[in-house]
């Protein structure tokens, strides 16, 4: 396995096929005679009025995706506009809905095709096996399908589905067809009756119809979800949802309008027909108007149905695995890339175990699936919204597909979606029960296990790409205190780093203290020297082509002066000089500052004529307990963004340490570094019972030193004899971090 990146080898026809795989068949076999039971012939209205909203849903993803042509669907979304922390929720909610959807399809095709092979039996030596339909047999049937399709999944990244859902849209068509003519041999006042009355419940009944049925046409979303193995996804990924959620709308209406009609015996209903034979009605109108040939058919293509889906939800279901572990917001083994096949082999096997113990354990998965439903409306309400904020904050780019007479179609989608949701939680209580535990049950195992990780990884990748912080809506301020205009141009640049131009506000203060007594002489001298400080360390950012704010305040103690400032205009960093003049006196009073400011504070040892702009070779000296990993990977991330730059990562462990233990420290290491610095960090694990010694010799060969410091208790950071020894000892540039938590 290694961590390379999936190819992008669909095109139109298998993203199409994706999307048709995963929406035709199932869901209108399944629930139609919920619909009808419902709202009688009215169901025909209730598809179509839910075909509109999923065409609505389809045309925000269709503009997020092409905006972020990567695979996550709505997690994706979610974390490039609201926060990792959200997005976790997300995915976490999406990626069981997908599984959940897997386990009811595999089902379905166990109960299918034992029903299937009963029939054969039945019909070549005239003895039927109901053991073939018993529970048994169906788990087995579905277990069997699962593991074919994880098979081929984890062989080829298509995953070798797209003949079947050619194959049922074939019988699907002939059903049709079959249906037209029919109608043309029926009597217009026959196909009246049928229709009569059309609303049997009133609208109410349409209603409650829709909030059954919307699940029929999930399944365009899955196309989103893989978007990152999409070949020109700008414009393939409109296309293709939008062709695959028409092909499904061109069957289903026509279906049901035939299944409506021709389909019901003379002196019924097609309502009662709903009712009696909930899963069984479009068998049994097939069988009305084709006799046992359309019967076949229905079986035929319900297996077909069952096995598509199956397939594009277990596909689907892979990928978001695979995106949120790359985040890391799931275990970073999901991310493994088989070396020669390249597919997410892990992810897709973690994802079918899971489909299996479900198939195996929960005797009735009715409310889980109503809970998959519930979760995809509340989702795609959530894709709607953020298909506003990505458009408000990022706003029109070129060549992303666009959704016409925004905002209303999002707000009108928010608002469909969001009443689904609700009547489903009100209709089906146990599927907003299972929501929320499976949702709190994320919640807790995302705070314990996975939170520390991917906030690191988020921190790094907001500073790599700093449009993030746009799309998030953050603009994070930088304060920078400034005693020594020598130093101005140094310490705005590392602010620079620390929040990129155009996107984040770097304030440079300067604190004239004044004295209760000083005279009027002595003020305006401290007046005129602070501006003249100003001046000057304005001239050299900006003549480095930096653009810093600036303040000048008033205050009888400087030092909390700069808290207070920090304060109000609440900053996210702090960054302080370190001169050598007076070390102790001046780290003390920076430890109380530290202590004080509640915000991330990097201070910075720069010696003379130093430039971040020549830093090209970076030392990272880690400690056990490694703390300050998010600040410390969003400092890192921006000093490989700004230029060129070789990380190394150096563990310092005593001279009898084990090679055994090295290499296990080696090891994880490896991992942190990882999370921290995407590119290819360097790794040292050297043995030496001095830290400080062997830090300042490979400080020789390093333009620049990033140090965390110590931790006495909460908010209660030091400098230690560590820090101060490696200062003093060492000529190179020394930045020093403590995260606030």
């Amino acid at each position: 396995m290694s961590q390379t990146s999936v190819n992008r080898q669909l095109g139109l026809f298998q993203a199409t096929g994706i999307g048709v795989g995963a929406i035709v068949g199932g869901g209108i076999l399944a629930l139609a005679g919920v619909a009808f039971a419902n709202a009688g012939p009215g169901a025909i209205l209730a598809f179509a009025l839910n075909g509109v909203i999923a065409l609505i849903t389809a045309v925000s993803f269709a503009e997020l995706s092409t905006a972020f042509p990567e695979s996550g669907g709505p997690y994706t979304y979610a974390k490039k506009i609201l926060s990792v922390q959200s997005a976790f929720v997300i995915g976490w909610m999406v990626w069981f809905a997908s599984l959940v959807a897997a386990v009811l399809y595999a089902l379905g095709f166990g109960a299918f095709a034992g029903l299937c092979c009963n029939e054969l039996f039945l019909i070549c030596s005239g003895i039927g096996f109901p053991l073939l339909t018993s529970r048994p047999a169906v788990i087995a049937f579905a277990l069997a399908a699962v593991a074919v399709y994880t098979a081929n999944l984890m062989r080829t990244g298509s995953g070798g589905g797209q003949w079947i859902s050619v194959s049922k849209v074939v019988v699907f068509g002939v059903l049709i067809a079959a249906g037209i003519a029919a109608l043309a041999r029926s009597e217009p006042r026959q196909i009246q009756d049928s229709l009569s009355p059309f609303l049997t419940h009133g609208f109410g009944g349409v209603v409650q119809a829709m909030g059954y049925t919307f699940i029929a046409l999930q399944g365009f979303d899955l196309i989103a979800a893989v978007a990152g193995e999409i070949r020109d996804p700008a414009q393939t990924i409109p296309r293709a949802m939008i062709l695959s959620l028409g092909i499904a709308l061109g069957i289903y209406i026509p279906l049901l309008f035939i299944i409506s009609t021709v389909g019901v015996k003379a002196g019924e209903s097609i309502a009662n027909m709903g009712a009696a034979q909930p899963e069984a009605v479009v068998a049994a109108a097939a069988e009305n108007y084709l006799g046992t040939f359309g019967y076949w058919l229905v079986l035929i293509a319900a297996i077909l149905s069952m096995l598509s889906a199956l397939h594009a939800n277990l596909y689907a279901a892979s990928r978001v695995a695979l995106t949120m572990a790359r985040d890391r917001t799931l275990p970073h083994a999901l991310a493994a890339i088989h070396t020669t096949r390249g597919t997410p082999a892990v992810a897709v096997g973690v994802g079918s175990a899971t489909v299996m113990v479900i198939v195996t354990l929960i005797p009735d998965i009715a409310s889980a699936g109503a809970a998959s439903s519930l979760i995809f409306l509340l989702t795609f309400a959530l894709v709607h919204g953020i298909c506003i904020l990505n458009r408000i904050r990022s706003g029109i780019t070129p060549g992303t597909f666009l959704t016409p007479f925004f905002p209303l179609l999002p707000i009108a989608g928010i608002v469909a979606c969001t009443a689904l949701a609700l009547f489903q939680g009100t209709a089906v209580p146990s599927a907003g029960m299972i929501t929320l535990v499976w949702t709190v049950t994320g919640a807790g195992l995302f705070w314990f296990l996975f939170a520390q990780r991917a906030r690191v990884v988020d921190a790094s990748a907001e500073a790599l790409d700093p449009q993030l912080l746009r799309l998030r809506g953050r603009s994070p301020l930088v304060l920078v205190p400034i005693a020594n205009p020598d130093n101005a141009q140094s310490m705005v640049t590392v602010a620079h780093a620390l929040t990129p131009r155009k996107i984040g506000r770097i304030l440079m203060m300067t604190v004239v203290a004044l004295p209760d007594d000083a005279h009027e002489d002595e003020c305006n001298r401290r007046l005129l020297d602070a501006q003249n400080a100003v001046g000057r360390a304005l001239a050299a950012s900006l003549k480095s082509g930096l653009a810093p704010e600036a303040l000048t305040t008033v205050a009888d103690d400087p030092w909390k002066e700069i808290v207070r400032v920090a304060q109000i205009h609440h900053c996210e960093s702090l960054l302080l000089g370190f001169s050598k003049l007076s070390e102790e006196v001046v780290a003390d009073r920076l430890e109380h500052l530290i202590s004080a400011a509640r915000c991330d504070v990097v201070v910075l040892r720069a010696p003379v004529a130093w430039r971040l702009g020549d830093v090209r070779r970076v030392l990272v000296p880690v400690g056990g307990r490694s703390e300050h990993k998010v600040l410390r990977a969003r400092l890192l991330g921006s000093l490989v963004r700004t230029g060129s730059r070789e990380i190394t990562f150096l563990r310092v462990v005593p001279a009898n340490v084990s090679d055994a233990a090295c290499h296990k420290i080696e090891h994880e290491l490896a991992i942190l570094a990882r999370d921290e610095v995407t590119d290819l960090p360097r790794i040292r694990v050297v043995r030496n019972d001095s830290f400080i010694t062997e830090v300042v010799h490979q400080a020789q060969e390093c333009d620049l030193i990033v140090l965390g410091l110590r931790s006495l208790a909460r908010n209660r950071r030091v400098f230690g004899d560590i820090a101060l020894s490696i200062i003093r000892e060492t000529h190179c540039g020394v930045i020093m971090i403590s995260q606030f938590d």
